[in-house]
């Protein structure tokens, strides 16, 4: 009997994975940007994590509930635009939010062109030329945010098939996904307008804060204020610029947390982060139906 469940669980697994959908991203390709490497994933010994890099033609992985509660969460992984952290910030707070009935994308946007291994690239240039990070990420930015958009303009074209209410789509992001989240936000029109945005200690120096759109979709920010990369007072910018023109944001700031915390355990209060997150959803009426799958 043993060996049967065994069998039957092995069988039931393979069977999730195979059903995990990927969809191809709608995109304009570009005439500036060209990538020389194939897309790649890999383990990083410098993030200790799973990443994807080289990225040049946007995709979504669908994770489906087993009863959908109506709201869509597209993430967008974070790594400096050179990689995607594509567990702690990607899979895996889709797992956790398909648990409780969210219907999630994870997004592979367009990344910067790199060798082999953008991480240790990223990493050297922080370290011997920072300046870099900045000329090769600006033709990229808005590659990568208009990836976004196509994004919610998918999902929400797509709302019949996937069981979502096309006035509950929200797109949360991580770092330089966060960055693309507040691109997402600022930027979209209607078809492609997020009714509600997660930016994760979102990499405003790299995307510098800007007056909150019209008709702006709600917000909640994440961030740490012990964040190395100093964060913390740009998302209290971003924070503040929805509040100066009547909208009602929210703004979890811990006091430890670092950076790239995402969904892993430190054994502080952040952790808790998405469960806040899911509270936040349910007061604001974005999430109605508790719902565990």
């Amino acid at each position: 009997m043993k060996i049967l469940f065994s069998i039957l669980m092995l069988l039931s697994f393979s069977t999730s994975l195979i059903a995990q959908e990927i969809i191809k991203v709608p995109h304009e390709k570009s005439n500036n940007v060209v990538w020389n490497t194939k897309e790649n994933q890999y383990y990083s010994n410098i993030w200790d994590t799973q990443v994807v890099t080289n990225v040049n033609s946007p995709t979504m992985q669908v994770f489906k509930p087993t009863t959908s509660n109506g709201t869509a969460v597209i993430i967008a992984p974070g790594g400096g635009l050179y990689g995607l952290s594509i567990e702690s910030e990607g899979n895996m707070v889709a797992k956790w939010l398909s648990e409780r009935g969210v219907t999630a994308f994870v997004l592979k946007y367009r990344l910067v062109p790199t060798g082999n291994d953008g991480v240790q690239e990223i990493t050297d240039e922080g370290t011997n030329n920072p300046a870099k990070i900045g000329e090769r990420i600006k033709p990229v930015l808005p590659l990568s945010i208009a990836d976004g958009l196509s994004a919610v303009a998918y999902v929400r074209e797509h709302a019949n098939d996937y069981n979502v209410d096309p006035s509950k789509i929200g797109f949360m992001g991580f770092s330089a996904g966060g960055a693309v989240t507040m691109g997402v936000g600022y930027y979209s029109k209607i078809l492609d307008r997020p009714d509600f945005i997660v930016p994760v200690y979102p990499w405003t120096s790299a995307f510098p804060v800007q007056e909150a759109p019209k008709n702006a979709p709600k917000m909640l920010v994440v961030c740490a204020t012990d964040d190395p990369l100093g964060l913390a007072k740009g998302s209290i910018e971003l924070y503040t610029s929805w509040l100066k023109t009547g909208n009602t944001p929210a703004l979890h700031m811990y006091s430890q947390g670092g950076h790239g915390f995402g969904m892993k355990t430190q054994g502080l209060p952040s952790d808790s982060w998405i469960e806040r997150f899911y509270d936040w959803a349910k007061a604001e009426k974005i999430i109605e139906k508790v719902s565990k799958g």
